[in-house]
C-alpha cells in the first residue's frame, strides 16, 4: 500500500485500507521513549470498518481526564486489543529505538486474532510478515493508531502509579518517569532504583543509590 502523503483527516487512511479489501486493520503505537524510568509500552488495536469513537485524537493532544474517559469507549468499540512492553533492562541492552519496536511486535502478537494490515506510528515498519505501512504522525491520521496511542499511554501511566508505591520518593505517580526537574533532583538525592534506565544520561550521571541499612545485623 503506497504511503499517504500530505494532511489527512483522522480515519481517512483506515478507510483507504478498507477500500482495498483489508478487513482487520490494526493501528500500533508506543509511549515511553523519553522517560528515565519504567518500560516502553505499546498497544495494538483492530477496529471494524465504520467504527466511530467521538472525541478520539492523538493521546498527546488530549488532557488526562479525556484520555481516561476514552479508554472504555475504545475497549468497547475495538474488535481486538493487545498490549506489549519492553522493560528498562531491555532498553539498556537494545537501545530505546529497538526496544520500542520489540514492544510493538509484542502488542501485535498479543492480539487474540491476526490483523491483515498494520498502520505503525512512526518511520519504521515491524519485523512481522504482515502487510503494513509506517505512518509519520499516525496517531493524527489513523483512527486505529489514535486508539492505540490512548490505550498505551493510559496503561503506562497506571503502571507508573503502581511502581511509585514500590519505589517511593521519586514522584513516578506525577511525572511517570520523565526527566522533570523534580525527578532529576530525586535521582541526585536517592540514586537510581531498579526501574531506572541505566544508559540514559541523567541516570548514568546520578550517584549510586545509598545502601539500605541492615535490619538484621549479625550478632
Amino acid at each position: 500500500m503506497p504511503e499517504v502523503s500530505g494532511p489527512v483527516a483522522l480515519g481517512e487512511v483506515d478507510r483507504a485500507a478498507y477500500s482495498r479489501g483489508f478487513r482487520r486493520v490494526c493501528g500500533v503505537d508506543e509511549v515511553g521513549r523519553g522517560p528515565l524510568a519504567g518500560p516502553v509500552v505499546a498497544a495494538a488495536v483492530i477496529l471494524d470498518e465504520g467504527t466511530e469513537i467521538p472525541g478520539l485524537d492523538d493521546s498527546k493532544r488530549l488532557p488526562p481526564r479525556r484520555r481516561a474517559e476514552l479508554v472504555p469507549r475504545i475497549l468497547e468499540a475495538a474488535r481486538a486489543v493487545g498490549i506489549g512492553e519492553a522493560g528498562p533492562a531491555e532498553i539498556d541492552r537494545l537501545n530505546i529505538h529497538r526496544a520500542a519496536l520489540v514492544a510493538m511486535v509484542r502488542a501485535v502478537e498479543a492480539l487474540p486474532l491476526t490483523p491483515d494490515f498494520l498502520f505503525v506510528d512512526g518511520r519504521h515498519t515491524l519485523p512481522l510478515d504482515l502487510p503494513q505501512e509506517a505512518l509519520i504522525r499516525g496517531d493524527r491520521r489513523s483512527l486505529a493508531v489514535a486508539a492505540a496511542s490512548v490505550l498505551a499511554k493510559e496503561h503506562r501511566d497506571a503502571l507508573m502509579r503502581e511502581l511509585a508505591r514500590e519505589y517511593p520518593g521519586y514522584g513516578f505517580e506525577r511525572h511517570k518517569g520523565y526527566p522533570t526537574a523534580a525527578h532529576r533532583e530525586a535521582l541526585r538525592r536517592l540514586g537510581p532504583c531498579p526501574i531506572h534506565r541505566a544508559t540514559f544520561r541523567w541516570v548514568a550521571e546520578a550517584p549510586a543509590r545509598p545502601a539500605q541499612p541492615d535490619l538484621f545485623p549479625a550478632a
